[in-house]
């Protein structure tokens, strides 16, 4: 079904959630979480008040890349149970008003595929066309690209061809240029969509186009190479494909697509997100990444090295530019970056008080908020010591090029640690007990080593003690539900004069005004507020100090204190 102007956002009063499906619940106790698991624990979701739930990959899959080089796009991996588990997930979500959102990774798929290896097993085939296949007459590489995960964009195949990776070389790209590999992607999705899923998440989509020609650009690393970036992202031409993407699989359904769409011009918002847009929302990644660094994440500046200002400033021009054109998707943790109180506090200061105010100063923004798996709980970064307990791919590379940068084992692990994207899939805890419930017990050891802190940082814990993350986000949930405001109310900055300050209001189509004030300082301090106010409506921690003048009020919060007012 098609869905109308009125109904095309029905979704943008719903609160998501994302899993990492092998993280979150081990119902058959191999070790590794599976489906049944999740559908055991949709109660708990539902409790937290998620209306949509989106899940990383669960497809067949080799699992070079987590489950983003998909060998079978039609079937379930068994690691995570059957198409079976996968049918009672969505009829059990739905009974309880959740949508289930699937990854759709549509750039690129696994080395293992069928079509990729016929297209390997029968040079010239009509597979073939459906990949970057290269010869060169030299045996170079056909240009200089690197690929995102580090070394040459480009593999060479037994007989001497070359093909095209942005990312692993188990994850060939697929060459969208094809109108025969469109229609095969259209009706697969078509497949996912008839069973009744809710929609996507649309994975790195913005790399679909290349630059005609795929030509060498100049090289900015000591390799010789070149990032791809500029030459497979955003490139012109991009929306023909898009387009024809929206008109052939999402307009036919009542569904919400959420594109991981970095690096999309402000100017271009409107194609992307706007009431004829390709999808229906967007992550923004300008402000995800607050740190920054050159060739290797060893070089991340921590909290307090880097701008402040700069940080809250894209923060803010992503909202402005946002609300222009439709609907935005918030966020600070996901699948692929370390958790949100690493990346914006000193370890120093990690504390669950801290949590609650990083909860607040994103869970208000305008767009629909997403809550990544044990974000709700304060989760925090494990603490990985030895490269032998990483998993992911990524960070395997970035300890590479710490080594190769000279750096002592002990010392790039600590350094790439901090950013790993591991930190994020150490599984769930659940409770107290062995394993921390992630599975049953006496079952397999859990596939990455359960969080340290699992004892006292736990969801059956936390459901117990009214003070904890859990029992704040269950708060904030329940606010923004209740203020219609914080939907589709318009978006302003304020207070911008103050350092280390994130404060914005919130204003609805009757006038009704919410603020939200966060202080990102370690130290108390005092602002004066160009209005006066109503009532506090949410605090993270302690008392709200209010003193009510005649020309606005003033607020003094405690360090990292987070507050969420009506004026």
């Amino acid at each position: 079904m098609k869905p109308t102007q009125n109904d095309r956002y029905w979704w943008a009063d719903r609160i998501a959630y994302q899993i990492y499906p092998r993280s979150f619940r081990d119902a058959n106790g191999d070790g590794t979480g599976d489906l049944k698991g999740i559908t055991e624990k949709l109660d708990y979701l539902r409790d937290l008040g998620v209306g949509l739930l989106w899940l990383s990959p669960v497809y067949r899959s080799p699992m070079d890349d987590g489950g983003y080089d998909i060998s079978d796009y039609r079937d379930i991996d068994p690691l995570f149970g059957s198409m079976a588990d996968m049918d009672e997930l969505l009829r059990e979500a739905n009974k309880r008003d959740i949508r289930v959102l699937m990854d759709l990774v549509i750039n690129h798929c696994s080395d293992e595929h069928p079509l990729f290896q016929k297209a390997l097993a029968e040079p010239g085939c009509e597979e073939e066309g459906f990949f970057y296949f290269r010869r060169t007459s030299d045996g170079n590489p056909p240009n200089n690209w690197r690929s995102m995960f580090g070394g040459s964009a480009w593999e060479r195949t037994a007989d001497g061809r070359w093909y095209l990776h942005l990312f692993s070389k188990k994850q060939p790209d697929l060459n969208w240029e094809n109108p025969t590999l469109r229609a095969k992607l259209y009706d697969m999705i078509r497949f996912w969509l008839d069973k009744g899923l809710g929609g996507f998440r649309i994975d790195a989509i913005v790399h679909i186009k290349k630059q005609p020609g795929l030509p060498s650009g100049p090289r900015n690393e000591p390799d010789g190479m070149v990032d791809c970036f500029p030459y497979a992202r955003n490139i012109p031409g991009i929306g023909d494909f898009l387009t024809e993407l929206r008109e052939q699989t999402f307009d036919r359904y009542q569904c919400v697509t959420i594109a991981e769409a970095a690096g999309v011009p402000n100017r271009q918002l409107a194609d992307y997100i706007g009431p004829n847009g390709y999808f229906s929302t967007m992550f923004d990644f300008s402000y995800a990444e607050p740190y920054s660094y050159g060739h290797g994440w060893h070089t991340c500046k921590n909290p307090g090295e880097w701008s402040f200002r700069c940080w809250r400033d894209a923060l803010y021009a992503s909202q402005l530019e946002t609300q222009k054109v439709g609907y935005g998707a918030v966020f600070t943790e996901n699948h692929d970056y370390p958790r949100a109180i690493q990346k914006f506090v000193p370890e120093k200061d990690h504390a669950p008080e801290v949590q609650k105010m990083l909860g607040i100063f994103y869970f208000f923004l305008r767009g629909m908020p997403f809550i990544y798996q044990g974000q709700e709980l304060g989760m925090t970064n494990p603490g990985f010591t030895s490269i032998d307990r990483i998993n992911d791919i990524s960070t395997k590379n970035h300890y590479r090029v710490a080594l190769a940068d000279g750096l002592e084992p002990a010392e790039a692990m600590r350094l790439v640690a901090r950013y790993s994207r591991d930190n994020a899939r150490v599984p769930f805890p659940w409770d107290d007990s062995e394993n921390g419930g992630f599975s049953p017990a006496g079952s397999a050891e859990p596939w990455l080593p359960v969080h340290p802190d699992y004892r006292t940082v736990n969801a059956a814990a936390e459901l117990a003690d009214p003070d904890s993350v859990l029992a704040f986000y269950k708060k904030m949930v329940a606010l923004r539900k209740s203020e219609r405001l914080f939907v589709d109310g318009t978006f302003a900055p304020v207070l911008k004069r103050y350092d280390k300050l994130v404060a914005y209001t919130r204003t609805g189509a009757d006038g009704r005004r919410a603020a939200v004030i966060c202080s990102f300082s370690d130290r108390a301090r005092t602002v004066k507020l160009p209005f006066a106010v109503g009532k506090v409506l949410l605090a993270s921690h302690g008392e709200v100090a209010l003193s009510h003048c005649p020309d606005g009020d003033v607020l003094t919060l405690k360090p990292y204190q987070g507050v969420v007012l009506e004026g």
